[in-house]
């Protein structure tokens, strides 16, 4: 697979206005502004955040203009593209805070030799009041109000903040006022990167384009979030991240290895078929932890954690073969986890079920399960503890 057509295949869900035209401007041999925002609405980047760092970076190693932009002024009005409710208003010493280690972390993913760190409050903050109006002439508000998910908060009569309109408008001068030619984000993201062309079309007769990267799945099987403590962090300790990575659902090896890694997609073809020819995918999901831990950390780290996980993983073998077996033909094939828990006789009703859940006393193997709702499908050799006790799945 040629470098260009990965680029814009590898993880990418949507390519606006089309993958063709961008295909043939990449190949033209000119450089061109690129640029990922990000707003240090938090401390911590996980895995998922991870998916368009990669992207920046293989655009820094093709030589392109390549900007990290730390979305300081636009966090002061926080983005709602994916929350149901407002997000609470940062002071910008706490802002300050949470950038403090945003850069660090992303060193483990960006050589910033090749890349340019900006904040936009360079430039919103100097904005004027006629500038924004000007600015903000551009838009409608019918198309704000007619997203989804702002559409759900006024019909469940929640607070949406005239500033919220603001977001899409100054991230669109982000664009404008780079020069941007490729925005990357997330696919949440598609509205807020639009504005940004609509002002590079307005004002500069420019067309630009923007790249939607897809979601990492979250080690659940749920969208990796922080709300779910489902996400692998980039601040992980080795040890950590490896335990985490061999927690994942079998099929998510391979999403992983192309979201999560720099492996080469013919290398990731070979493990492909090797999922198809039925091999142990322990073994593939240590050599994925491996990678992972070793990219993020060093070699030296992964090899100590995988050591650590195996010596782990045999003495817990050793425990759980005094566990109780419950054959899986007694259980439905997907269920949720309460009536999972009341049907393996460790709780005494459903009510009973759901309350040990959000106490968070309810695992599936190491990992703790929150939401009553989830759905879980049990295959042979699982651990479902509850508190001290625990089963385990038969054949």
């Amino acid at each position: 697979m040629d470098t260009v057509n990965e680029l814009l295949t590898r993880g990418v869900e949507n390519i606006i206005p089309n993958k063709e035209k961008l295909k043939e401007l990449l190949s033209s041999g000119k450089k061109l502004n690129i640029y990922l925002g990000i707003d240090p609405t938090a401390t911590n980047i996980h895995l998922g955040h991870a998916v368009p760092l990669r992207k920046l970076q293989q655009f820094a190693e093709l030589g392109h203009n390549v900007t990290f932009l730390i979305g300081d002024f636009t966090a002061l009005i926080g983005d709602t593209s994916d929350k149901e409710s407002e997000r609470p208003v940062l002071t910008k010493d706490q802002i300050e805070q949470n950038f403090q280690t945003y850069k660090k972390q992303a060193e483990k993913l960006l050589d910033f030799t090749k890349i340019t760190v900006r904040h936009n409050s360079q430039w919103l903050s100097t904005l004027s009041y006629a500038e924004i109006i000007t600015l903000m002439q551009h838009f409608s508000a019918g198309d704000f109000f007619s997203r989804e998910l702002i559409k759900k908060r006024l019909m469940d009569k929640k607070h949406v903040g005239l500033h919220e309109i603001m977001y899409p408008v100054m991230q669109g001068y982000d664009s404008y006022f780079l020069d941007t030619d490729i925005q990357l984000g997330g696919t949440d993201q598609t509205f807020n990167m639009q504005a940004g062309r609509i002002l590079q079309k307005n004002l500069r007769q420019k067309e630009s384009f923007i790249i939607c990267n897809g979601f990492l799945t979250g080690t659940d099987g749920r969208k990796m979030s922080k709300t779910w403590n489902n996400a692998v962090w980039l601040t992980d300790q080795p040890n950590d991240m490896f335990g985490k990575i061999m927690s994942l659902k079998d099929e998510l090896i391979i999403e992983y290895f192309k979201l999560a890694t720099n492996l080469p997609m013919e290398q990731i073809t070979k493990y492909e078929l090797r999922m198809t020819n039925k091999e142990n995918p322990m073994i593939m999901k240590k050599e994925l932890a491996t990678l992972i831990v070793s990219e993020l950390h060093s070699p030296s780290k992964a090899e100590e954690a995988k050591n650590d996980f195996e010596t782990r993983f045999q003495k817990k073998e050793l425990a759980q073969s005094d566990l109780p077996v419950v054959p899986i033909g007694t259980l439905m094939n997907t269920c949720s986890i309460v009536d999972t828990v009341r049907i393996l006789k460790l709780s005494e009703s459903n009510s009973s079920a759901r309350r040990l859940v959000e106490q968070g006393a309810v695992f599936l193997n190491d990992r703790k399960i929150q939401d009553p709702k989830e759905i879980v499908e049990l295959k042979p050799h699982d651990i479902v503890k509850v508190g001290r006790k625990a089963v385990k799945i038969g054949v």
